[in-house]
């Protein structure tokens, strides 16, 4: 039987997809995951789309050596534009910043009719994430962190729903949970900490630096950066203490 081999990031993005959905991969990554959707058994059709000609290239090549151009369609352009309104079920995009990722939703939204689920996995700025799903009517309905080679992952899904509700009822307020994750913070999975380490650690350096600063501005700087420094640090303390 032929099988791709992929990466336990997009293993878990392919969790995510209901069993016979048409699917769009978008920024497809060679065709991988559209691959391994395919061959597993979990998309019924994928379209494959790229915006850069070696990419592109690549993607072909991959969907023609696994014989699957019956069932996957590799498409050459920016974002959503590879598709038309009520061609696929589940849109998913991984492997971009957050801010691209809402770009992209938000330039081809007309695109989204008929589209049942987002399955999205930016590499940073999860909040902006978030606050499009907000803005745009998608409800949050499961997050997943996992760390792969050191780096750490998340991965959000959402559906067309109740936008307030994965921030009720919760011991952190919304704005809070929007950068957490609502579904991360009741998880608190140990990547989170290390997410967050790695958080306060960045942080630290720039305090290093601002106070060797004589500009006058790097006083108001310092001051933002300590409070940042000092909520991640109670962040941290609740993740670790809940766990115990």
């Amino acid at each position: 039987m032929t099988y791709v081999t992929i990466s336990k990031r997009l293993e878990t993005i392919a969790r995510y997809c209901p069993q016979g959905a048409r699917v769009a991969d978008i920024g497809s990554d060679h065709a991988l995951l559209a691959s391994y959707l395919l061959l597993s058994g979990i998309a019924s059709h994928v379209i494959a789309g790229e915006v850069n000609e070696g990419p592109y290239q690549a993607a072909l090549k991959q969907i023609h050596t696994l014989q699957l151009q019956d069932r996957a369609s590799v498409r050459k352009g920016d974002g959503l534009a590879v598709l038309t309104p009520g061609e696929v079920d589940v849109v998913c995009i991984a492997g971009m910043g957050g801010q691209l990722i809402a770009s992209i939703l938000e330039a081809g939204v007309d695109k989204l009719d008929g589209v049942k689920r987002l399955i999205l996995q930016p590499n940073v700025g999860e909040e902006t994430v978030r606050r499009w799903f907000l803005e745009r009517g998608w409800e949050l309905i499961a997050e997943t962190i996992l760390e792969e080679d050191g780096i750490v992952y998340e991965i959000l899904v959402a559906e067309r729903g109740n936008v307030e509700l994965p921030y009720e009822n919760k011991d952190r307020t919304k704005v809070e949970l929007l950068r957490i994750g609502p579904f991360l913070w009741e998880q608190k999975q140990p990547a989170l900490v290390q997410k967050w380490l790695h958080e306060r650690e960045k942080w630290a350096k720039v305090l290093v630096q601002l106070s060797r600063s004589e500009k006058p501005e790097a006083a108001a700087r310092i001051q933002e950066i300590t409070a940042e420094v000092e909520w991640i640090d109670e962040v941290i303390a609740c993740l670790r203490t809940d766990r115990l």
